[in-house]
C-alpha cells in the first residue's frame, strides 16, 4: 500500500497504546473503500483486518463473560452479542476519537461516513485486528479489555432485547405477533438510515429511525412498549 500514516494520525494510535510497526497494516485499517475513488488505486480498505478483529473481539468478551460468573448460555449470548455489536463498537470508536482519522473519499465524507455507525463499528474492529496482527493475541485481548472496561462492568445487554419483551409482552396478552416493516430508506449506502414500524394488530404501532435496519427495529419495539405495554 503506498502512503504514509499522518503525524496526528500516528501520535493518535500510540496514544492508544497501539504503537505502529507496519504503516501499511494500520494505514489498511483505517481506509473506507471509498477511499480509492480520490486515493492511491492500490490502497487496501479495511474489510480483511475488520473479518480478523471482528473474530479476537468476539473471543475476547466471550472468554471475560465465562470467567466473571455462572450465568447460563442464553444469558451470556445475549449479553455477548450487545458488548460486540456494531453499535457499541462505534460508541467506543467516537469515545477515543476515532473519526477524524478514518480515510474516506470526499463523497463519503461529505455524506456524513465519519459518523456513520456501521463505518465506525467496521474500522474500530480493523484497528483490533491490526493489533492482533502487530502485537499478538494478548496485546488485542488487553486492548479491548480496556476499552470495553465500562460496558463489561456495567448492565450492557444485562436487559431483555426488546424484540424479545415484545414478542413476550403480545404473546402474554393473547395478541398477534409484532410485524416488522421497513418504511424508509434514505441516504448512500455508507450512510444509510432506515425507519422501521412495529405493528401489533388491533393494539398500534410505533416506528423508530437508525442506521442499521436491526437497530431501527430494536429501537421501534422499545417504543412500542414504552407507549402501549
Amino acid at each position: 500500500m503506498t502512503g504514509t500514516l499522518d503525524p496526528a494520525t500516528r501520535e493518535w494510535l500510540e496514544q492508544q497504546g497501539l504503537a505502529p510497526v507496519r504503516e501499511a497494516t494500520w494505514l489498511e485499517a483505517l481506509t473506507h473503500g471509498s477511499f480509492n475513488g480520490s486515493g492511491p488505486a492500490d490502497a487496501a480498505d479495511y474489510q480483511r483486518l475488520e473479518f480478523l478483529g471482528d473474530r479476537v473481539l468476539g473471543l475476547s468478551v466471550a472468554a471475560w463473560l465465562f470467567r466473571a460468573g455462572d450465568a447460563p448460555e442464553g444469558r451470556l449470548s445475549q449479553r455477548l452479542n450487545a458488548l460486540v455489536s456494531g453499535a457499541t463498537c462505534a460508541r467506543i470508536a467516537r469515545s477515543i476519537g476515532l473519526p477524524v482519522h478514518i480515510r474516506l473519499g470526499k463523497q463519503a465524507r461529505d455524506d456524513g461516513g465519519a459518523d456513520s455507525d456501521k463505518i465506525l463499528g467496521d474500522v474500530m474492529e480493523a484497528l483490533i485486528g491490526a493489533c492482533f496482527i502487530e502485537h499478538g493475541f494478548d496485546a488485542a485481548q488487553a486492548l479491548i479489555y480496556r476499552l470495553w472496561a465500562r460496558e463489561l462492568e456495567g448492565d450492557e445487554g444485562k436487559a431483555k432485547h426488546p424484540k424479545s419483551a415484545l414478542q413476550e409482552w403480545a404473546a402474554g396478552n393473547r395478541r398477534a405477533t409484532p410485524v416488522y416493516e421497513v418504511t424508509d430508506r434514505s441516504g448512500p449506502d455508507h450512510a444509510a438510515r432506515f425507519t422501521v414500524r412495529v405493528t401489533v394488530r388491533n393494539v398500534g404501532h410505533a416506528e423508530a429511525t437508525a442506521t442499521s435496519k436491526s437497530e431501527a427495529e430494536r429501537l421501534a419495539a422499545k417504543a412500542f412498549l414504552e407507549a402501549f405495554g
